[in-house]
């Protein structure tokens, strides 16, 4: 069968499929009942509609991971980036593979962190700030800590975990903040990559003020206040910076009695001015408990935002941003993509398995248990 694959003419209005995408998803259907019990789809909440109607389960990246741990299914298919896939890939069995429909499909947030830079910077700050290592620190000494967001490489999270740090996701990262400045002493400080605006943020929400966070731009020449409380790596989504004040203010003139609600990996300006600000099971909660008629505006990726439309009729949903663009590697993961690893599959075939090595693996698993055993 020859597919063509559509770039970016998106109708998120439309529901219907024409000949050819009916065609695949009636063969993918075919071949998860061929599979069976064997076969678990993960589907994240970014993914277009026809991806997540296949998808056995759906959510954000680490709830995913958790859910794909738990399950007896050989063969894990990972609608999503690659960084869920490898942690997807350290918390399930040696007897389960992880594939990603599209080895393409990466994230330009994770890729602002690579590891040397990490490891230089880590270096400097240590030496600069006269703050600790963790892993070799006496009791009593002020330690930097090192928190990675969920939305980054096996091999920053194996760092972590190597140097008494822990991983994060946008649902806990107060109570990860909270943690790590337990550990860090009354001195000590915090790491935070590669998102700034998600440590940003979470950092003002406890009260810490911005005098006393610093960003570190890798390459350039950096300084560490003397009383340093988040080093903030230079990262960022490219969805979620494409929000902005100006664009709240113009739905507010239009529905002065409407509502805003953001992710917050978008810019500090931006959670500021909206009503409510959290993750993205944060937001699809938000939206549920809202009286009918309300008019929400939503700073997040489109095809959760479309989809959160379409299942709230009595509500008036909107995306924040009025010139919408999907998440761009999200959108890889093209229903072609899903058909042919399942094919495959079928064929006795073992394709795009995602596998983190074993000397990474080691460190990036007790950073992510740390983050599961920490409650809030």
């Amino acid at each position: 069968m020859t597919i063509s694959l559509p770039m970016c003419a998106i109708d998120f209005t439309k529901d219907d499929m024409g000949p050819e995408e009916k065609a695949i998803a009636d063969r993918i259907t075919e071949l998860k009942k061929e599979l069976g019990d064997d076969l678990l789809i993960l589907g994240h909440h970014y993914q277009r509609d026809q991806i997540v109607m296949h998808a056995d389960l759906l959510g954000d990246s680490f709830l995913l991971s958790e859910l794909a741990a738990k399950s007896d299914a050989k063969n894990i298919i990972f609608c999503g980036v690659h960084f869920m896939a490898e942690s997807a890939d350290i918390l399930t069995s040696d007897a389960q593979r992880v594939i990603l429909p599209n080895m393409r499909a990466g994230c330009s947030m994770a890729d602002m962190a690579a590891l040397p830079d990490v490891e230089v910077a880590w270096k400097e700050i240590l030496e600069e700030s006269g703050l600790k290592d963790p892993a070799t620190a006496k009791e009593g000494d002020s330690c930097l800590i090192p928190v990675t967001y969920m939305n980054s490489a096996a091999e920053l999270k194996d760092f972590c975990g190597r140097h008494g740090g822990i991983v994060c996701t946008s649902s806990n990262a107060t109570g990860i903040l909270d943690w790590a400045f337990e550990r860090a002493g009354p001195k000590g400080a915090v790491l935070f990559f590669p998102d700034q605006h998600l440590g940003r943020n979470t950092g003002l929400s406890m009260g810490i003020p911005l005098e006393k966070m610093s960003v570190w731009t890798p390459g350039e020449e950096n300084t560490i206040p003397e009383d340093v409380k988040i080093v903030l790596w230079h990262g960022f989504c490219s969805v979620h910076k494409r929000f902005t004040v100006a664009q709240i203010d113009e739905f507010r003139k239009n529905n002065p009695d409407g509502l805003v609600v953001v992710h917050p990996e978008c810019p500090m300006e931006v959670v500021q001015a909206a009503d409510a600000n959290g993750s993205t099971e944060y937001i699809r909660k938000f939206v549920a408990k809202q009286k009918p008629g309300t008019k929400i505006a939503i700073g997040t990726e489109i095809n959760m935002v479309a989809r959160l439309d379409s299942q709230h009729e009595d509500l008036e949903i909107q995306c924040l941003e009025p010139t919408v663009c999907p998440c761009s590697t999200m959108y890889m993961i093209h229903p072609a993509y899903l058909m042919d690893v399942l094919e495959r599959l079928v064929d006795g075939e073992i394709p795009n398995q995602v596998i983190v090595e074993e000397s990474v693996q080691t460190g990036a698993k007790i950073a992510l248990e740390r983050m599961l055993s920490i409650k809030k």
